[in-house]
């Protein structure tokens, strides 16, 4: 990529393409092309047909995506299949059709099997059943790892994937609803902390184990393959370590300083057992995660209390 060159950041106003867009800015990218969803219905392929031909973007990003916790996964099933699978046939048959350089697909690590061996390799995709509570999710991101495959094969694109572990970060979904278990713990506590709550119900055992990266760091990485991976094989992004709901639990308490009881809710289902990347190809390639957790747990919490104070306003 050169510093001129035309991207498109598709979702750009959620937290991975805003992370995204801020990390290009600071490396002295300016030729960003960018659509609101109002503006752009990326489920409707004429529409996104028809902003490839007008914008002509040589490099890709594909950070949009209907996303959610196990509440919303499991709940909105056919909505989490159907959205993010038109999403990604569109967006992928355009680049192939305008002749985009380069195209950055990012998938999830709920793409591989519930049972599958840990950390998960690359190549334990497709090897086992997946975890029901996020199938439809799951499947459509599979679906969207093979499409680059395939037009890679078929047509020789340069159409890459990542699978990004458990993100959190600036412009994160609080919504206790929809949101992913970081961000509803952060919720959670805070306002258990200010209505001097006497305890915080968490969702299952909290023995299940989860990696999570800050979203910047996942932008540095997507950048970093952007100009350094061009094959056919996924890549993991992650930090390689992991720890269990309870003690990511514990953690936030800590840090939003909230000194109630905290309960574990086992009437709720726990999801995968664990979810820990292996990310020995991505630290072959030269990149490592510089933000670790509890820091980065505070710079997200500083973000939904600025959020908070904005809504207010």
């Amino acid at each position: 990529m050169q510093t001129n060159s035309k991207i498109y950041i598709a979702g750009h106003r959620g937290m991975v393409g805003g992370a995204i867009k801020r990390n290009l800015i600071r490396n002295g990218f300016t030729n960003i092309a960018e659509r609101t969803s109002t503006e752009l219905d990326l489920r409707k392929q004429a529409e996104v047909n028809a902003f490839f031909e007008k914008e002509k973007p040589a490099y890709v990003f594909m950070a949009a995506a209907r996303v959610g916790g196990i509440n919303a996964n499991n709940t909105y099933r056919a909505d989490f299949l159907y959205d993010n699978l038109m999403i990604e046939t569109n967006i992928i048959h355009a680049a192939y059709k305008q002749g985009v350089k380069k195209l950055l697909f990012l998938g999830s690590s709920c793409i591989y099997p519930k049972m599958a061996l840990q950390p998960l390799k690359e190549e334990y995709l497709l090897t086992g059943l997946l975890e029901s509570t996020n199938e439809p999710y799951a499947i459509a991101k599979i679906a969207g790892i093979k499409l680059c495959e395939a037009y890679r094969d078929q047509y020789n694109c340069n159409f890459i994937s990542a699978m990004p572990t458990n993100l959190y970060g600036e412009g994160d979904n609080y919504d206790l609803n929809d949101s992913h278990v970081l961000p509803a713990l952060i919720r959670k506590f805070h306002e258990a902390k200010d209505s001097n709550a006497k305890e915080v119900v968490v969702w299952g055992t909290g023995t299940p184990k989860r990696e999570f990266l800050y979203a910047d760091d996942l932008a540095e990485a997507c950048t970093f393959l952007m100009k350094n991976y061009d094959g056919k094989g996924l890549i993991n992004i992650g930090t390689g370590h992991d720890l269990s709901i309870a003690d990511l639990a514990r953690t936030v308490q800590r840090i939003v300083a909230f000194e109630g009881e905290l309960v574990f809710d086992t009437t709720k289902p726990d999801g995968t057992p664990r979810k820990l990347m292996d990310v020995q190809r991505l630290h072959d390639l030269g990149w490592r995660h510089t933000i670790e957790l509890e820091d980065g747990i505070r710079m997200a919490y500083k973000d939904f209390l600025k959020s908070r104070l904005a809504s207010a306003v």
